[in-house]
């Protein structure tokens, strides 16, 4: 680990100060020297120029445990990582989502990016279950009408349940099946008794697909044609190509429904008001969207549509847990230990020369 000569390594802390894990980050603090750049340093042209100085010296690891702060710099794009000291060897940060930082460049500079995705599992999981409930059972109609007028009550009450199903029995299509997504596949399986499909660049053990009893498909466009609700549970593309597209849309099952619990802008949201418009879909819940903190008009004024404030990591739990794993990533790199929940590792290439010096 490299640091300023005789010193402990450095770790450059970019946000709010720890808040809830106070007893672990003060050993942290005491095993590690811990720098805090101010909001003023953290905007784009200063902490550019900062890194440029060497301003918080010859860091190690770069640590981000809350999501709400420590962005202001921006990308970290091809235009920053550069700048980062070559004594770094890790970046870990609050968030399931890593659209915010290429981690490719950052592999090529040898530093693993970790993600705090697993902080985050059970309360995403959870809110894609309400989020799913809803498009079988037209909570925004439901929920809009008990808060207007009688007559919007009465209309709903007499009319929703000749347009609401069980999810039970119903064909639930999970695209990317990673730790949330089979996380929400489970709930689904265990509460409702849907029938698991998923696509996946990657299959499930086995064993695990045998947990949920659920069917692998190559294809997404065939699984898309029998799901009857379709979670999308993928990280977004690092080229920003959208995934769910009209011509997609026109493969989904007529009358099924869509959640998007991943990043907003794999939708075209167009075309999926489109999609609402011609009954191809019934139901539709976003937690995410594809211009935040902008959401679409043409998507609130539509009945069938639940939209939520990219509220579904927010709990709690998830905040503990995101400053938790991030200091937990970084400990364990900087003694020499695997981290913990690597997004970019395979993409790292140590020289032969050096392999032996890379711990990772």
């Amino acid at each position: 680990m490299a640091s300023t000569s005789g010193s402990k390594p450095i770790v450059l802390h970019i946000g709010d100060p720890v808040k809830w894990n106070t007893a672990f980050y003060d050993i942290f603090s005491k095993d590690f020297t811990v720098v805090r750049p101010s909001l003023e340093e953290r905007q784009r042209d200063a902490f550019m120029k900062g890194l440029k100085e060497g301003k918080w010296g010859n860091f190690s690891a770069i640590f981000r445990p809350f999501w709400n702060t420590g962005g202001e710099m921006g990308r970290w794009d091809k235009e920053m990582v550069p700048l980062i000291p070559k004594s770094c060897k890790i970046f870990a940060s609050a968030g399931a989502g890593f659209d915010w930082a290429d981690v490719d460049i950052l592999a090529e500079r040898g530093i693993v990016y970790c993600n705090s995705a697993l902080a985050s599992t059970e309360s995403v999981a959870d809110f894609a279950i309400f989020l799913i409930l809803a498009t079988f059972r037209n909570l925004n109609w439901c929920t809009t009408a008990a808060r207007s007028s009688a007559a919007d009550f009465t209309y709903c009450h007499q009319n929703t349940a000749a347009l609401s199903h069980n999810p039970r029995g119903n064909n639930l299509g999970v695209i990317g099946l990673g730790n949330i997504g089979f996380e929400i596949a489970r709930k689904a399986y265990l509460a409702f008794g849907m029938k698991i499909k998923y696509f996946d660049v990657i299959r499930k053990s086995k064993s695990k697909e045998a947990e949920i009893e659920a069917e692998f498909f190559t294809d997404v466009d065939a699984m898309l044609a029998i799901s009857d609700c379709v979670v999308l549970a993928t990280p977004a593309s690092p080229d920003g190509r959208k995934l769910i597209t009209k011509e997609r849309l026109s493969k989904m099952k007529k009358g099924s429904r869509f959640v998007n619990i991943a990043r907003g802008v794999l939708v075209d949201e167009e075309a999926l008001a489109d999609a609402v418009e011609d009954g191809t879909l019934v139901g539709v819940g976003l937690d995410v969207h594809e211009n935040e903190p902008k959401v679409s008009e043409r998507l609130k004024r539509l009945r069938e549509v639940n939209l939520t404030a990219h509220n579904a990591g927010g709990t709690l739990e998830t905040h503990i847990g995101f400053e938790e794993l991030s200091m937990r990533n970084i400990d364990a790199v900087l003694k020499g230990k695997e981290p913990l929940t690597p997004v970019n590792k395979h993409l790292i290439i140590a020289p032969a020369s050096n392999i032996s010096k890379v711990k990772l």
